[in-house]
């Protein structure tokens, strides 16, 4: 679990029972915008897109991030219609010292709190331990954001502190951010976690 990690994050499909991850391309941008433009989705979220060209942006920069080597962008899709349903994002990975973040996840509103982000977590943190040999996974989100703090923290992640006036969001808004982390010696004991969740109706800890 904890050899020589890549040097480059490689696309890679990542497949569940219920959801299939799907590294991002330009043309997903009519898929996420069908589902993934509510408001709701976005309050919280520094960038918003609430319409199709702030999707657009949104795959961009996502996509740039990719081609900087140090992001890989997903299209989540429900594996029994083939439906794209929400996006996540391996970022910030860091080779030399094992480290990545999970985030810039969201689900459209009609599959949140079924267990598609529940699986979806587990697969790429699962992809950050065994395959990539992280030695810790971020997580962060909005202060105000409680329930996606309370989710983070139902997956077996530690918080670790306040960013106070991390970043300033489109709106103009300074929010601060809380950080969350798992490190390889909790990933034995989260992925027992994940697999008791995942057995049963997994739908709690996916509001994430």
């Amino acid at each position: 679990m904890n050899g020589i990690p890549r040097r480059a994050l490689e696309p890679v499909v990542l497949e569940g029972t219920t959801v299939r991850l799907v590294p991002m391309e330009r043309s997903h941008l009519f898929a996420l915008a069908e589902v993934g433009l509510d408001p709701s989705l976005w309050a919280l979220i520094p960038t918003p897109a609430t319409d199709l060209e702030g999707m657009r942006r949104w795959v961009e920069a996502a996509l740039t991030q990719q081609a900087s080597g140090t992001a890989l962008p997903f299209v989540t899709v429900e594996r029994a219609n083939g439906r794209v349903v929400g996006s996540s994002r391996f970022a910030a990975w860091v080779a030399e010292h094992r480290r990545i973040e999970i985030g810039w996840t969201w689900i459209a509103p009609p599959w949140q709190r079924s267990g598609v982000n529940t699986e979806a977590k587990f697969l790429m943190l699962r992809h950050a331990f065994e395959t990539l040999g992280c030695l810790r996974v971020e997580l962060k989100t909005d202060a105000l954001n409680v329930r996606s703090r309370a989710a983070i923290l139902r997956l077996g992640a530690r918080e670790e502190g306040t960013f106070r006036k991390h970043m300033v969001t489109q709106q103009g808004r300074v929010r601060d951010t809380v950080y969350f982390s798992i490190t390889d010696e909790d990933w034995p004991a989260v992925k027992a976690r994940f697999v008791r969740m995942l057995a049963g109706d997994g739908t709690r800890p996916g509001a994430a």
